[in-house]
């Protein structure tokens, strides 16, 4: 049974918004959801927090009449029950079911697609650069990217594709002119938004580096090569070569004083090895991300803000609710950037996490070998990025 054949509940049953559900979990607030989807899905990504009770029961239980006392018992009655699936179907027929043996219920509108959608920017207050940085937000997934603007102007950098328009509004209602859209890499987990904001007027950015692993629109749009500059008003963006997640990652630093390290470093972990060449070419890959972040990152002053391109569940956000740390911190609290090339390969390559779903598809999309519309995109990048190693295995003691 597809997620949207389920028939209208009998009873009325209130929805709850994405927005509404994430701004309920940002508040620190008591939330109980009861995910309907499959076992296999549920252990892929679900929706989590502090203060979140999740449960996962799949629809099927609930088509009978008589629904099993061992589900109910699973479920309390005490308190609301969020009801979530993929796409808002099945939810709005469990949440009815329930609500007619007595449960406070509601279901997430259009499901886990809906939180999937949700997309937030948080102003990087620590920067003290020209002009402001903004860190997008995509909770679902982890992903980040950064508005940068200044005196008139701004770029993106890391732009989703899905959230194309969002750039535009926003910097519609800023007053700036989105002048680029710049990716740091070939990215594995999600559909890049360059192309598409590049056919918008904007100036599309790629690493020269990264065009040289076969993308085919590459002479199509700007390339960045180390030591590259882009200005954005009185700011400045410069390109900084940082291979290792990719051959063609290249970090970008924002007036000397952020660092968007596209998938090379993180807040809470350093970039996976394998997702290029594969588990063959990992070691060298490994070897490659441990120079780039010795001799290409570190050496940056102390003080110098870093953000990545994603954060995972373990990431802790900053006192202004971005995912960015001074360099400084970070050395001090990840063992990974303090230990010599050997223990750090080993540990790179310890304990990987799956690889993100549908990840050969997602690359060779970027890569412009394939093309799908705007919900393929969407449907293909759903679930976690993955994009990080092991945060266990490489985090502080």
């Amino acid at each position: 049974m597809d997620d949207t054949d389920f028939p209208t509940p009998d009873v009325p049953v209130e929805s709850i918004a994405p927005e509404e559900l994430k701004r309920r979990i940002d508040a620190g607030e008591n939330v109980t959801i009861l995910d309907a989807r499959m076992e296999s899905e549920y252990d892929e990504w679900h929706v989590d927090g502090e203060t979140v009770d999740s449960i996962n029961i799949p629809y099927f239980e609930f088509l009978d009449e008589e629904i099993g006392d061992d589900v109910l018992a699973q479920i309390p009655n005490d308190r609301e029950i969020i009801v979530l699936c993929a796409k808002g179907g099945s939810s709005e027929y469990v949440a009815g079911a329930l609500n007619e043996r007595g449960y406070d219920t509601a279901h997430l509108e259009e499901g886990m697609n809906g939180w999937a959608r949700i997309y937030e920017g948080v102003e990087v207050e620590r920067y003290d650069g020209a002009g402001t940085v903004r860190q997008y937000q995509r909770p679902s997934s982890g992903c980040l990217g950064y508005l940068v603007y200044d005196d008139g102007e701004a770029a993106v950098i890391d732009p989703l594709r899905a959230f194309t328009d969002r750039y535009l509004e926003d910097a519609a209602e800023l007053g700036v002119e989105l002048k680029y859209a710049i990716d740091t890499h070939v990215h594995a987990d999600h559909i890049s938004g360059v192309r598409a904001l590049d056919a918008a007027d904007v100036e599309g950015v790629v690493p020269a580096a990264a065009a040289d692993r076969g993308i085919t629109y590459a002479d199509e749009l700007t390339t960045a090569a180390d030591g590259d500059t882009f200005a954005v008003g009185d700011a400045t963006i410069e390109a900084v070569h940082t291979p290792g997640h990719t051959t063609g990652m290249t970090s970008y630093l924002v007036d000397e004083r952020l660092l968007a390290t596209g998938d090379g470093l993180f807040v809470e972990s350093v970039a996976r090895p394998d997702l290029e060449e594969g588990d063959e070419g990992a070691e060298d890959a490994a070897r490659q991300l441990y120079e780039s972040l010795q001799e290409r990152v570190l050496t940056l002053p102390d003080d110098t803000l870093i953000g990545g391109a994603h954060a995972s569940d373990s990431a802790v956000p900053a006192d202004d609710g971005t995912y960015t740390a001074p360099i400084g911190r970070l050395e001090d609290e990840m063992a990974a950037l303090t230990m010599d090339e050997d223990a750090f390969v080993e540990l790179a390559l310890a304990d990987m996490p799956p690889r993100p779903a549908n990840y050969e598809d997602i690359i060779a999309t970027n890569l412009g070998q394939q093309d799908i519309d705007d919900d393929e995109a969407f449907e293909l990048e759903l679930g976690p990025n993955n994009c990080a190693a092991s945060q266990d295995s490489l985090a502080g003691d």
